[in-house]
C-alpha cells in the first residue's frame, strides 16, 4: 500500500505508480484503512480504463473540484476556492474536458484582459485550468488536446527592503506600540495581543529564513529543534526539505512561543494551522509607507541581502529551496555587482602597486 502523509496536511495521500505513470491525490480522510480502500478502488479503475479501453468523461467543474480537493490543507487551496467564481464566469464550466477547446482558453484570456486584470492573475488562472486538465488526464478521463495561450509578464525591478525600510515595518508591527485607534496596553484584549504578536513574529521569521509565507505560517513544532537551533522546513510547492539554522532573533521568537502547548507555531483560533492571513501585515506595510511591497518582498529581501554579502546564486538557491536555478537567477544582477566591485578593488591594488614601484 502507498498511503503517505504529505507536508502539513492532516489527510492521508494515495501515491503509486502504474505503467510508469505516477498517481497521487488526497484521500480527504484521516482514517488510514479508508484511504487504503480508496487506493484499491482507484487502482482498479485505472486498470480497467487502460486495459479495457474504458475512459470516463468528466465536466470541467467536476475535474476542478477533484483537483482542488488534492490541495486540502495547503496554502493554494484557498486561492483555488477563490478562483472558482472566475472560472464559472469566464469558461464553459459544464463542458466535458474532451469538449474543451484551445479557443475556449483564448476567450478566457481575452475576457480577463477586457476586465482589466493584470497578466500575473491571468497567467495564474490559466495555470489552474492546466493543472485541472493534467490532473484529469492522469486519472484516465477523456480530455481534448489543448494549446494553452501564453501570457507575457512584463519585467519589473526586483523589490526588496532596505535596512531603514525594515526598521519602519517592524516599528509598525511592534506589539507594544501605541497609536491612534489602538487601546492602551492595559486595555487590550488577549485576542488583539495575540494578533499583534503573531504578525510581528511571523515577519521576523520570514525576513530571517527567506521562506515562503505558507511554509512558515503553517509550520508545526515537530519541525523545530531549539536545541540544535534548526528548522526542518518542508516546501510543499516544490516538495523538498531544507534544514535552516536559526538567526539569534528567530531563536528568540521561537523560544518565547515554545511555551504554548500547540501543534503549530502559528495557529488560528481553532488551533489549526494559521493559513493565509496577512491582513495585519499588509496594514503595517501601508502604515510604514512602503510602496510596491507585499509579503513576498520579505523573501526577496532575504535573498538579496545574502547575495549582497558574498553568497552566490547557487548557494542562495539552496536556502530558498528553488527547484530550478532559473528562478534564482533573478538575483544574478546583484551578484554581478559584487563581482565587478571585486574586480575594481583588484585593479586598484594592482595599479597602486605599479605606482609605488615605477618602472625605470
Amino acid at each position: 500500500m502507498a498511503i503517505i502523509k504529505r507536508g502539513n496536511s492532516k489527510y492521508w495521500y494515495i501515491s503509486f505508480q502504474f505503467n510508469g505513470q505516477q498517481y497521487i491525490r488526497s484521500s480527504k480522510t484521516t482514517n488510514k484503512k479508508v484511504a487504503e480502500q480508496m487506493e484499491v478502488e482507484w487502482k482498479a479503475l485505472i486498470h480497467s480504463q487502460q486495459y479495457q479501453g474504458r475512459k470516463s468523461r468528466i465536466p470541467l467543474i467536476d475535474a476542478f473540484n477533484q483537483y482542488r480537493a488534492t490541495k486540502q490543507g495547503m496554502a493554494s487551496y484557498k486561492n483555488l476556492t477563490a478562483h472558482e467564481t472566475v472560472l464559472r464566469r469566464c469558461l464553459p464550466i459544464n463542458k466535458h474536458l474532451d469538449e474543451l477547446t484551445s479557443h475556449d482558453l483564448e476567450r478566457f484570456k481575452q475576457k480577463r484582459m477586457s476586465e482589466g486584470v493584470g497578466p500575473e492573475a491571468i497567467k495564474y488562472g490559466l495555470q489552474i485550468i492546466k493543472g485541472t486538465w493534467q490532473f484529469a488526464r492522469k486519472l484516465g478521463y477523456q480530455v481534448s488536446e489543448l494549446e494553452f495561450p501564453t501570457v507575457k509578464i512584463p519585467k519589473a525591478p526586483l523589490r526588496y527592503l532596505t535596512s531603514e525600510e525594515e526598521s519602519r515595518l517592524l516599528a509598525e508591527l511592534n506589539p507594544n506600540r501605541e497609536g491612534r485607534g489602538l487601546p492602551s496596553l492595559s486595555e487590550r484584549s488577549d485576542k488583539l495581543k495575540r494578533t499583534m504578536q503573531d504578525a510581528y513574529d511571523l515577519v521576523i521569521l520570514l525576513l530571517d529564513t527567506g521562506a515562503r509565507y505558507s511554509e512558515i505560517a503553517n509550520i508545526e513544532w515537530r519541525r523545530i529543534d531549539l536545541t540544535e537551533r534548526t528548522i526542518n522546513l518542508w516546501r510543499s510547492k516544490v516538495e523538498n526539505e531544507t534544514v535552516l539554522y536559526m538567526t539569534d532573533r528567530v531563536f528568540e521568537v521561537l523560544s518565547r512561543r515554545s511555551a504554548k502547548d500547540t501543534q503549530y507555531v502559528f495557529s488560528n483560533r481553532d488551533g489549526d494551522a494559521r493559513g493565509y492571513c496577512t491582513h495585519s501585515i499588509h496594514k503595517a506595510i501601508a502604515r510604514a509607507g512602503l510602496k510596491n511591497c507585499r509579503v513576498h518582498t520579505l523573501r526577496h529581501t532575504h535573498a538579496s541581502r545574502l547575495i549582497q554579502n558574498g553568497m552566490s546564486v547557487y548557494e542562495v538557491r539552496e536556502i530558498l529551496g528553488h527547484s530550478d536555478i532559473k528562478t534564482t537567477m533573478r538575483y544574478a544582477h546583484l551578484e554581478q555587482r559584487q563581482v565587478t566591485a571585486k574586480a575594481r578593488d583588484v585593479m586598484n591594488r594592482l595599479n597602486h602597486s605599479t605606482v609605488s614601484h615605477p618602472v625605470e
